[in-house]
């Protein structure tokens, strides 16, 4: 698959995540976040940004749970929470923000 983002062409897999790292800009990520009928706050990108810190760090996408406690430590208790991060990615944080931030699907995520 791919997504089309100011006249060039992103390869995607079948869920829609980058194939290619590299390809990812804020373009790139605001085609993502609209395909998947999010409008990016800056809230949403302080997600984002802190995911593709995480990784480059550790090379992995954390699951939910590290994430929602490292967000706290980093953004504020009110921020480090399920409910505020699935208000900002209904379709999981994890997983949407990932797709957006042009990460891998993290492990343990279905």
């Amino acid at each position: 698959m791919a997504l089309d983002v100011g006249g060039k062409s992103v390869e995607t897999d079948e869920e829609g995540y980058l194939t290619n790292r590299d390809d990812w800009d804020e373009e790139v990520a605001k085609a993502i976040a609209v395909a998947e009928g999010l409008d990016m706050s800056n809230n949403h990108w302080d997600v984002v940004n802190f995911l593709r810190e995480y990784y480059e760090e550790y090379q992995i996408a954390p699951a939910v749970r590290v994430l929602t406690k490292a967000i706290g430590k980093k953004l504020g208790k009110d921020k480090g929470n399920s409910k505020y991060l699935y208000e900002l990615f209904p379709y999981g944080p994890a997983k949407q923000a990932c797709k957006i931030a042009g990460l891998p699907k993290p492990t343990g995520c279905v």
